[in-house]
This record gives C-alpha cells, sequence and structure tokens, in this order.
C-alpha cells in the first residue's frame, strides 16, 4: 500500500515519527513506563498552501526539525532526569537550546571560516579565495566527522544512537507493510536513505558549492550570506536527498550516497528489543495521529499520556521513599 514517507528523530530514551500533518512520540519514563503522544505539525509554514512544493517543503522540514524536534528531544531529557528528582524548568530548556545553537554556529560555521582565512594568509601572501573556500569546506567535514566520534563515546548518546537505528528499522518494516513487532522490525538495517545524518552530508556539500559565491567577500559579509543562504542550501539538499532515495535502486547513485550509509555508521547502533518496542510505540501514535492504521498483526504496546515533568518527579521521589521506608526482609530484627 502507498503511504506517506514517515521519519523520525531519536529523543532522550525515546523516538518521535513524523506524519503528513502531525508527529507521534514515545518514551521511556525512569520507572519503564512508556509515555506516548501526538502534535498536529500546525505552524504557519505547514499551513502555506506551498507548504508540499519541491524546494520549499525543504525549508518547512528544516523548521519544524529544528523547533518541534529540538523541543522534544528537551522534553525527553527532562523526563529521564525525573528519575533522579530533577525537573527542568523552561528557563533551563531555553538556555540550553541557546548554547546549542551558538556552540553549532561556532563550531560549523565561524571556526572553520576564521581557520581556512588564518592559515591561507599566513601560507599565501594575501590569501586565495578559492583555495581559502576549498579549505574552509575540508574544515567542515572534518569538524563534523569529528565531533560525530566524539560524542559517540558517551554512553548516553550511545543510546540515543541506539533509539536511532529503531527508529530507522521501524520505518524500514512500515514502507515493506510488514507487522511491526519486534521481531520482524529486528530483521531491518539501522541504515535508511532519508536519514538526517544523510541529509547533513548533502547539505555540507551543498553549503561549500554555494558558499563558494561568498569567496574572497569581507569577513561580515561571508558571515551574513552564509546565514542567509542556509535555507537555500536546506531546501536544495533536501530534494537532492529525496531524489536519492528515489532511486537507490541504482548501483550509481547507492554509490553517489555512500558517505551518508558510511556515517550512519556512527550515528545508529542495533537496539535493544525494548527500544524497538518504543519506536513501535512512536510509530502507532504517528500513524494514529495522521489517520493511518498499522499493518495486520503489529504490536501496539501499552502507553500512558505524555505526563507533567514535575509531577513525575515528585511521583517518583514518593514511591522511592515509600518503598525506603519500608525496608528490607528482616532488617531491623
Amino acid at each position: 500500500m502507498s503511504r506517506f514517507a514517515y521519519g523520525g528523530q531519536a529523543l532522550m530514551e525515546g523516538v518521535l515519527m513524523r506524519g503528513r500533518d502531525a508527529i507521534g512520540v514515545a518514551v521511556r519514563g525512569p520507572d519503564g513506563r512508556i509515555f506516548g503522544g501526538q502534535e498536529p505539525l500546525n505552524s504557519i509554514l505547514h499551513r502555506n498552501r506551498y507548504a508540499r512544493a519541491p524546494f520549499f517543503r525543504g525549508v518547512v522540514v528544516l523548521y519544524e526539525t529544528l523547533v518541534i524536534g529540538t523541543r522534544w528531544l528537551m522534553r525527553s531529557g527532562s523526563l529521564a532526569a525525573a528519575g533522579e528528582g530533577v525537573a527542568m524548568g523552561k528557563a533551563t530548556l531555553g538556555i540550553t537550546l541557546l548554547v546549542t545553537v551558538a556552540l553549532a554556529v561556532g563550531l560549523f560555521v565561524l571556526l572553520p571560516l576564521f581557520v581556512a582565512q588564518n592559515t591561507t594568509n599566513a601560507v599565501i601572501h594575501g590569501g586565495q579565495p578559492l583555495i581559502q573556500h576549498l579549505l574552509e569546506g575540508l574544515v567542515r567535514v572534518l569538524l563534523f566527522v569529528g565531533y560525530l566520534l566524539v560524542v559517540s563515546l558517551s554512553g548516553d548518546i550511545r543510546r540515543v544512537f541506539q533509539y536511532h537505528g529503531a527508529e530507522h528499522m521501524t520505518i524500514h518494516a512500515l514502507e515493506h507493510d510488514e507487522a511491526l513487532t519486534v521481531e520482524r522490525v529486528r530483521t531491518y538495517p539501522t541504515a535508511h536513505p532519508r536519514c538526517g545524518t544523510e541529509f547533513l552530508v548533502v547539505f555540507i556539500i551543498v553549503s561549500i558549492l554555494l558558499f563558494s559565491l561568498l569567496a574572497g567577500t569581507e569577513l561580515w559579509v561571508g558571515l551574513v550570506g552564509r546565514v542567509v543562504l542556509i535555507p537555500v542550501v536546506a531546501a536544495i539538499s533536501y530534494e537532492i536527498l529525496r531524489w536519492g532515495a528515489r532511486h537507490r535502486e541504482s548501483w550509481a547513485v547507492r554509490w553517489l550516497f555512500l558517505p551518508g550509509i558510511w556515517l550512519q555508521a556512527i550515528t545508529t547502533r542495533r537496539p535493544d528489543d525494548s527500544m524497538i518496542e518504543i519506536a513501535i510505540a512512536s510509530m502507532q501514535e504517528a500513524l494514529d495521529a495522521n489517520d493511518d492504521t498499522a499493518p495486520t498483526g503489529s504490536l501496539d504496546p501499552e502507553r500512558e499520556p505524555m505526563p507533567d515533568v514535575h509531577a513525575l518527579a515528585r511521583d517518583i521521589e514518593a514511591r522511592e521513599a515509600a518503598e525506603g521506608a519500608g525496608g528490607s526482609p528482616g532488617e531491623g530484627s
């Protein structure tokens, strides 16, 4: 059966699935319960008559991924922290988001430009705009790959990468109209041709080409120009990614997109059964939110509505205190 091309995103101990008009989310709480939720995609961009038009749709997806995806990533992290009696407030979430964006801009936009400019000026008197631009692109690629390798060393990030793999495997199963069960989902690979990692690879390559238009300009012009061109780069990259996903049966196209598959060896890991269960629960939420149904025989994990983080933290703390007060068998004799 023909379906909308569902996408997704790994969260902290959870998965977000994106459908045509809504998202579905499933997160495992610190006490093992599964919490599910849905959210309509109703931004001004999404409601626009051109929301699904070529090139414009890439900007819409980028915006919704940054805004909605980041918000749910932060919320899932807050749910995980609730198990330690901590509940991050809106101010903490906002500050964390701002710091993350600032670090990303500084690391992947400003630093490559400064390194390339200073290096070429030191080696070649007066610099060479084209050489400087190519060096900037090389530095950006090395920083990106190096960043992924470094963060993958973290145990928490490795778990996120496992959920990333579970997300891809579940989407594969849905696209093959397979019953969404742990056993069937586990047979699919963790890499997927529409992965965000692959999008970033295409994004970097397209940015190198388009940012060449700014070679030789003043520093402030180059910085402003790069920011202005980001939506253009995203729009073109998204269309290239969709084209590549549709023509992946061609060996030439598979070869062309191999770098994205290679990088997914870093950003995805084989999940355990409990993670696949979360991915299936998330997909069930997304299918329901988009008036769609899962293939016959699919698992539909039991889940509860997404809780208030502060209330969950108090509930867990109270239950742990009650269990501690009860003591262990034979204690106090």
